[in-house]
């Protein structure tokens, strides 16, 4: 027998892992502009990089020194404690702006408002095997 709440539970993770599908693809196509609508206005983004920023200037700052990228995702896990969270697994073949290649692992956790827009992005990576690489690319 299914409950109402789990009915809700579970359409609610439908929309979510939607939205992290979404995010992937255009995060891939590096498209500002729809990345940043999948976002609420208040939402904060955490970089291993680049600490904590708003949604727009951190994907911006993203375009200014990302050449064509490839993200291949792995999996998508849904909180298993009713909340509003979604943790999407995915491999990044970053290319830079000067064409040198960061490829990566990555974990990005997602938190959601009720009206499931991203209110909170953690982005969790080992930024050692990339340091050399990306070096300080983020700092103009």
């Amino acid at each position: 027998m299914i409950h109402k709440d789990e009915i809700v539970i579970n359409e609610s993770a439908q929309k979510m892992k939607a939205k992290i599908i979404c995010y992937l693809a255009e995060l891939e196509k590096c498209n500002i502009e729809k990345i940043c609508q999948l976002f609420d206005k208040n939402a904060d983004i955490y970089s291993p990089f680049l600490g904590w920023m708003k949604p727009r200037p951190f994907f911006e700052k993203l375009r200014d020194v990302s050449g064509p990228s490839k993200i291949i995702p792995i999996d998508i896990f849904l909180s298993s404690n009713d909340n509003l969270s979604v943790t999407a697994y995915f491999r990044y073949d970053w290319t830079l702006s000067d064409g040198s290649t960061a490829p990566f692992d990555c974990i990005d956790i997602f938190d959601f408002t009720t009206e499931m827009l991203i209110e909170k992005m953690v982005i969790v990576y080992d930024t050692h095997p990339i340091r050399e690489t990306v070096g300080d690319k983020y700092s103009h």
